[in-house]
């Protein structure tokens, strides 16, 4: 029987969740979910004075909205310190970690000598070898006894074989004075205690996987598999920041897009499968693996997003697509629908859906069922209006009074009208739109009138007819 895929997203509550974020965790739970294994959740606590629980909520909150289900609680890292330490004291009784008495002072006096003579910086303690028999009764770190000759390599499902020369690597601290664990160690307790197979995570942890590997091997412990994915950069080729938009997953939702979109667009972002953009969670599952990853940095291009979320916008159906909606309007800021328009936009979203990228662009052409009368009117709308306008709309609607209500009826009705006028029906749907939605750009007329239904349609074209 093959081990279980076991796959983890691990990040700090010290601010919002960023995109690049929400796409490792991504890449995490499809890899974990299309093998029929577990994705779990820690967060790294550990940096006390920035961590909160604010932050922790915004992580929680980003990915279930996302769409990213973890397996069983999520994780403290900080509730796991003294395991960690137990693991730096286990290291000390293999010989594999040493206590270190060497103040900073120290530290600080070896790197200036060696900044001058042209050394390497990496500081050497004379405590490595000593023995313990002439330990001080004074405060100490447990460093790591790391190997000085030879090479570590890192064997990476994405980046290939990654090699670092023992020599530029330090005998790192894994636990500090105060009994407190680094970490670099907690990093590597937890991912063996949880289980994890597989390290995913961005390649800004490289140099962490070298010296993280060394705590493996002096604990005797399986090496996970490791692949570190290129960061997301914007459309100018550099690190993503504020300055390239928005870099926080709540924004997004705020912005309106829905989040299997998402999903779809940060999984093609940095991973292909042939010449597929877009495509399900079913088939994402599917298709992902590590070797589609490609090692140069993604851009984020706003454009593409929009066209992927669109489609999926499309593609949804009405029961999905309603409760999404009235958390994108929870979530910036604005207020529910009421029982009347929540009605109205459920029957609209037939005729309204197509060619929406974003959920304000869905909503701004439902403006016709979510307003009510007097019909407020923009600009265009009203200069459609003019006194001709009125006069065929107060002719057109006492023979819609007796019109069965079908679109075929309806379009004859009113091209019959428009006939009678020497005008073609195209004439007559600018007004018409501005009298049901008092908008330039709207869903065609007939579909608006059959949302709306009899009563308030004529209710509305009488309001406008002269």
């Amino acid at each position: 029987m093959t081990q279980q895929i076991v796959t983890r997203f691990a990040p700090s509550p010290t601010g919002y969740l960023h995109i690049g974020g929400a796409r490792t965790a991504l890449f995490n739970w499809i890899y974990a979910r299309g093998r029929g294994g577990r994705f779990l959740l820690r967060i790294e606590d550990t940096d006390r004075d920035r961590s909160t629980p604010e932050a922790t909520a915004a992580i929680l909150k980003g990915l279930t909205w996302l769409g990213l289900d973890w397996d069983g609680e999520a994780v403290s890292q900080f509730a796991g310190r003294d395991r960690h330490a137990e693991v730096a004291h286990e290291m000390l009784a293999r010989g594999n970690a040493y206590k270190c008495f060497s103040t900073q002072e120290e530290i600080d006096t070896f790197r200036t000598a060696a900044r001058a003579e042209g050394r390497s910086t990496l500081f050497q303690s004379p405590w490595r070898d000593a023995d313990s028999a002439s330990h001080p009764d004074a405060p100490y770190v447990v460093r790591l006894k790391a190997p000085r000759e030879g090479v570590t390599v890192i064997a990476d499902q994405v980046q290939g074989d990654v090699t670092f020369r023992n020599d530029q690597l330090d005998d790192m601290v894994c636990l500090r004075s105060d009994g407190t664990p680094t970490y670099m160690l907690a990093v590597v307790v937890d991912d063996h205690d949880m289980g994890v197979t597989h390290v995913i995570r961005g390649d800004d942890h490289l140099t962490n996987a070298a010296r993280q590997v060394q705590i493996y091997h002096a604990m005797g412990w399986e090496v996970p598999v490791f692949a570190h994915i290129p960061l997301i950069h914007g459309v100018d080729g550099k690190k993503l920041s504020k300055r390239h938009g928005a870099v926080g997953l709540e924004e997004y939702q705020a912005m309106g897009f829905p989040a299997a979109g998402i999903r779809n667009y940060l999984c093609r972002l940095g991973w292909s499968h042939g010449d597929d953009e877009f495509f399900t969670d079913a088939q994402a599952r599917e298709w992902f693996d590590l070797s589609g990853i490609g090692r140069a940095p993604a851009r984020l291009d706003f454009k593409k997003l929009e066209n992927i979320c669109g489609q999926h916008i499309a593609a949804m159906s009405d029961a999905e697509l309603l409760p999404e909606i009235e958390a994108y309007l929870e979530a910036s800021g604005q207020p529910p629908l009421n029982e009347k328009q929540r009605g109205g936009l459920a029957h609209a979203l037939y005729c309204v859906k197509e060619r929406a990228k974003t959920f304000p662009e869905l909503l701004e052409k439902a403006h016709f069922v979510l307003t009510s009368r007097p019909i407020a009117m923009d600009e265009k709308a009203a200069k459609a209006l003019d006194p001709v306008s009125r006069g065929i709309l107060k002719e057109l609607t006492p023979q819609m009074q007796n019109a069965s209500w079908t679109r075929e009826t309806l379009e004859a009705t009113v091209q019959q009208v428009a006939q009678a006028h020497g005008t073609g029906l195209g004439k007559l749907a600018a007004p018409l739109r501005a009298a049901l939605a008092g908008r330039a750009v709207t869903p065609s007329v007939f579909d608006m009138m059959l949302v709306l239904g009899p009563d308030e349609t004529l209710a509305r074209l009488n309001d406008q007819a002269a």
